[in-house]
């Protein structure tokens, strides 16, 4: 029964992922090439829609989570724990040394989901050879 409960959870995740990420390409291009001129009432329902579905991906993730053994949401939450410290250290690092004009260049705020990104497969990664 954890098996299957465990598939189920792990599809469902998937499938609520892929549409948070396509609503969010609607909310980020949409303004440009959807519907153009840009108009500011789609681009608000756009990013509602974004928000809600958001919210949908991070309840299926917590079932995820509930669904998976102990030692999986073990690695998991470190892997997340990881993450998230990086992406704050790293985050404010970037502000303070902005604010005290010592960063030279603008940095493209989709540079920091991309850099958990790779942290977060990096250390699951680790954490599966680790616990292996």
């Amino acid at each position: 029964m954890q098996a299957h409960s465990e598939i189920k959870a792990t599809a469902r995740l998937a499938l609520w992922t892929i549409a948070w990420a396509a609503t969010l390409a609607l909310a980020k291009f949409g303004p440009r090439h959807l519907w153009d001129p840009p108009q500011e009432v789609a681009s608000w329902a756009a990013v509602a829609v974004n928000l809600v579905v958001g919210i949908g991906w991070i309840v299926a993730f917590t079932r995820f989570l509930r669904a998976v053994d102990e030692l999986q949401r073990k690695i998991m939450q470190d892997a997340l724990a990881i993450t998230l410290g990086v992406g704050w250290v790293i985050g404010f690092a970037y502000v303070v040394a902005d604010a005290a004009y010592l960063a030279t260049r603008d940095v493209d705020i989709a540079v920091l989901p991309v850099l958990m990104g790779v942290v977060f497969v990096m250390a699951f990664a680790f954490g599966k050879l680790r616990y292996r």
